[in-house]
């Protein structure tokens, strides 16, 4: 019997996950942050059990920066698909040159990767618990795969957020849809999704993912001809009238200019 625990920054909105079997936990994803890195830390240590091993769903830092922290020099695999693997190591430095002077503090100044390779159409065995392994190609970042673990629970890293604003900078905003559109045909009715962002939630979220991208292109290319602060100021607003949240706004916010090129 496995166990889903679910830890979400307070520094970033953003989860972390842990698997929890009887032989040990496995950890979905790691943080941005210091802080948020800890809180991780804390409860794997409040579990108490081993931590076996580490899965990284895409190539964002604030899915892999806090990994350093948690881990602490523990020898723990950390399994990613050779293409997220390569992803972030050709684009740390860049990573570190843009992230690092916003978080500050916050900003692990030295970061581990993805160091056990799992091939896309395998399944990935550890501490019991069986995950099967799909690359989905860039989307979301620049590479993107989905792990699930059961008939019907999966963990989908950024391809879905639930209910928050969303990072569309990397600009692979067609091959997104067209992954979106491939979960909405092939997840089953009753999909788990545990997501990056937010709550779990079933296959509705990848309908309303679908419309958020969608929303957001057709705003830029509307607004494509005004000044640049005019133009994101105009996209914002559109956006929140779409998604009326805050939550990671400043991520979409981040993308506009970006993405018009």
């Amino acid at each position: 019997m496995t166990k889903v625990h679910r830890i979400e920054g307070r520094v970033m909105l953003v989860n972390a996950h842990l698997v929890e079997s009887a032989e040990g936990v496995v950890l979905v994803d790691g943080m941005l942050t210091v802080s948020d890195a800890r809180l991780v830390r804390d409860a794997i240590a409040a579990i108490g059990k081993p931590l076996r091993a580490a899965i990284v769903t895409h190539a964002h830092p604030d899915h892999y920066a806090g990994l350093v922290t948690i881990l602490a020099d523990r020898p723990v695999p950390i399994h990613a698909t050779p293409a997220v693997r390569a992803a972030i190591e050709r684009d740390d430095a860049i990573k570190n040159e843009i992230v690092g002077p916003m978080m500050q503090g916050e900003w692990p100044t030295t970061r581990v990767f993805p160091d056990a390779d799992v091939a896309p159409g395998t399944t990935l065995r550890v501490a019991g618990i069986a995950f099967d392994v799909v690359d989905l190609g860039p989307a979301e970042s620049p590479a993107d795969s989905l792990y699930r673990f059961s008939e019907r629970e999966w963990f989908v890293g950024d391809l879905v957020y639930s209910r928050m604003h969303a990072y569309l900078a990397d600009g692979f905003a067609a091959q997104w849809l067209a992954v979106l559109e491939r979960l909405e045909r092939e997840l089953p009715r009753d999909a788990v999704l545990h997501v990056g962002h937010g709550e779990p939630g079933g296959r509705a979220l990848v309908a309303a993912q679908r419309r958020y991208v969608e929303a957001f292109a057709e705003s830029v290319e509307r607004h494509r001809g005004a000044p640049r602060d005019r133009r994101r100021a105009a996209v914002v607003a559109d956006m929140k009238r779409h998604l009326p949240t805050d939550d990671l706004v400043f991520l979409m916010e981040l993308s506009v200019d970006p993405f018009a090129g």
